[in-house]
């Protein structure tokens, strides 16, 4: 969605609002494609001594697996997109500000960015989710495996003095 600036940079209190379906099912993450459905993109971009402010969130929904255990989860999330924006800059190194030299803000690219920068790292069904038996690969939340737990060949020593 291509937003033109023009009206809200040149006047004071000027205030546009918006509402669109981003869609990312071309978009892979963690060697997948997780969005399954488009995100729901609600904001507004106004007017504020001269800048233009963008606040707008992003809800979306990610199929994925749980990073222990490998169950399929759906997980919603909310993405906040808040930027500020101008049509110069001072200082090029200057991180703060959005630069939008020719008014015409692309919000499919801005939004995007934001969205897979607050995506987190990992995705557990459950906080204390026990994950899989790495021997016979059975789901430990289900109940524990029948599998003898392996003992490092540097401390078998010790082991065999349990043993006794």
């Amino acid at each position: 969605m291509i937003i033109n600036l023009d009206p809200i940079f040149n006047t004071e209190g000027c205030c546009e609002e918006f509402s669109f379906d981003l869609d990312l099912s071309d978009e892979s993450f963690a060697g997948g494609k997780p969005f399954r459905a488009p995100a729901l993109v609600k904001g507004k971009i106004y007017n504020s001594v001269g800048i233009a402010k963008l606040e707008a969130e992003a809800d979306l929904e990610l199929s994925t697996e749980c990073d222990r255990c490998a169950k399929v989860l759906s997980v919603p999330l909310t993405a906040n997109v808040n930027h500020t924006l101008v049509r110069t800059l001072n200082n090029d190194d200057n991180d703060e500000f959005i630069l939008v030299e020719d008014a015409q803000l692309n919000l499919d690219e801005l939004v995007r960015e934001d969205i897979f920068l607050q995506l987190p790292n990992k995705f557990l069904c459950s906080d204390d989710c026990k994950g899989l038996c790495p021997t016979c690969g059975k789901d430990l939340n289900e109940g524990p495996c029948s599998c003898k737990k392996e003992v490092d060949p540097r401390l078998a020593v010790l082991q065999q003095l349990l043993d006794d």
